[in-house]
């Protein structure tokens, strides 16, 4: 077997491989025994089917299969042991693989197009200027984040009259036009009806006042004008809403409000845990500490996209473009088209610049990530996960559990890994580079992001 590879410029090249029968003949043969053992063929007990006849069967489809693996083993050998680094994969030359005849060669070469990843040098200087935020708090955001988790604590009570935001429970009888039962008609039993989502306002009047026991006929249609929440409310099929007549009686079995938690010593023991908080200055404190670590988490994840455009305008290199769409192209193969590819190109070569230079800095500064970092991100992921719902005092050994869980799955293990890099990647970023300190409000700091 003989490799060699040819630059085109500094960012393309082509690789040629020779492969002679001597190469694959030992792998084709032990392949084709193996096949002996198990073949089934009429006239024949297994294992019992003559060599010549198993070769002439299954030689050629076997010599491809083989061949492939040693051409796909022998570029990832050669590439690792030359130290050559690409950028996506290797894909087969368009203008210079020639036709091959399985049938009779026994010599072959292969020809691949090769895009290689740019050489880098990263310098980084405090004449390098990054914009760092500091995300002011106030009373409304404590007082908003006060109501946000009375929302999240409160609880649905029955009541005895709807006043227009109830959630009502029910059963939805089919009627005609003069507002009598439709023997053998549309019934849905004990169907839940919010009256926020009703569209029609006529309708939505039509239920004010209303008690347990009353009842409301109403064109559904009018009232709901998308078939899937029509026959959810149904529970039919909703390929059969089309055809349905669209008068309903609706008689109303219960009526229940959404009641926010009040805000009192029973709300701080489910969010903190007992006695952990005991009074409103208390709470307060704990709001401001919680906005404090969450806004100084979105301060860091705006300054991870500043420091990112920072780079990728000090760090201007090329990439090979046209081997880059050509493998995307081939890579999402009937995803998207060549004018689709071509359209996203400029974020994808944004997202592989900066993937470069992050690579580089860990290289150069020898950055590594060890199984307890890996642990810790994936516990500080669960402990988000819980905070979305209100969760703040989530036991240690709770936490571990579900992060050793996650971490089962190797695209998650991955994900953390990234992860870890990026931020450390950024810390050295952050630790040499000149930090252009901002105050600034949340409505403004939010704006940041409508142009990103």
């Amino acid at each position: 077997m003989n490799i060699t590879k040819e630059n085109v410029d500094a960012l393309n090249a082509t690789l040629k491989i020779s492969i002679d029968e001597s190469d694959y003949s030992e792998r084709v043969d032990e392949v084709l025994k193996d096949y002996r053992k198990k073949v089934s063929l009429n006239g024949f007990r297994p294992g019992k089917v003559p060599a010549g006849l198993v070769k002439k069967m299954y030689r050629t489809p076997v010599m491809v299969e083989e061949i492939n693996k040693l051409v796909s083993e022998s570029i990832g050998n050669y590439l690792k042991d030359e130290d050559v680094r690409i950028l996506g994969e290797p894909l087969p030359s368009e203008k210079q693989q020639k036709e091959i005849d399985w049938e009779k060669q026994s010599e072959f070469e292969f020809d691949f197009d090769l895009g290689l990843a740019p050489q880098l040098e990263i310098t980084l200087s405090h004449k390098d200027k990054v914009p760092m935020y500091e995300i002011s708090i106030d009373k409304k955001m404590i007082n908003e984040t006060k109501d946000s988790y009375a929302g999240r604590m409160g609880q649905m009570l029955p009541v005895e009259q709807i006043e227009g935001t109830e959630t009502l429970k029910g059963d939805f009888l089919q009627i005609d036009k003069e507002g009598n039962l439709i023997e053998g008609g549309i019934e849905s039993i004990d169907s839940s009806l919010s009256l926020e989502v009703i569209k029609d306002k006529k309708i939505k009047t039509s239920f004010a006042a209303r008690q347990v026991g009353d009842h409301v006929d109403f064109d559904i249609r009018k009232a709901f004008p998308n078939d899937t929440e029509i026959s959810s409310l149904l529970k039919i099929d909703k390929s059969a809403v089309v055809e349905i007549a669209p008068n309903f009686r609706y008689s109303i079995k219960e009526i229940a409000k959404f009641e926010k938690a009040e805000i009192n010593q029973e709300l701080f023991d489910k969010i903190y845990g007992k006695d952990e908080v005991k009074s409103m200055e208390e709470f307060d404190g704990k709001i401001s500490e919680e906005l404090k670590t969450g806004l100084a988490r979105d301060a860091e994840y705006r300054f991870t996209i500043d420091a990112k455009k920072v780079m990728l305008k000090k760090f201007k290199f090329d990439l090979p473009v046209e081997f880059l769409k050509r493998w995307l192209l081939l890579a999402n193969e009937e995803k998207f088209t060549a004018e689709q590819i071509s359209e996203d190109f400029p974020k994808f070569e944004d997202d592989l610049k900066w993937q470069l230079i992050r690579d580089q800095i860990v290289k150069m500064q020898e950055i590594k990530v060890e199984a307890e970092e890996v642990m810790q991100s994936a516990k500080e992921m669960a402990l988000m996960q819980f905070q979305q719902y209100g969760m703040s005092n989530v036991p240690e050994e709770n936490l571990e559990s579900y992060a050793k869980e996650m971490l089962k799955n190797e695209e998650e293990q991955k994900k953390n890994v990234e992860r870890i890099l990026e931020t450390k990647v950024v810390a050295y970023i952050r630790e040499n580079v000149k930090l252009d300190n901002k105050q600034i409000t949340i409505e403004k700091f939010n704006k940041l992001f409508e142009n990103n």
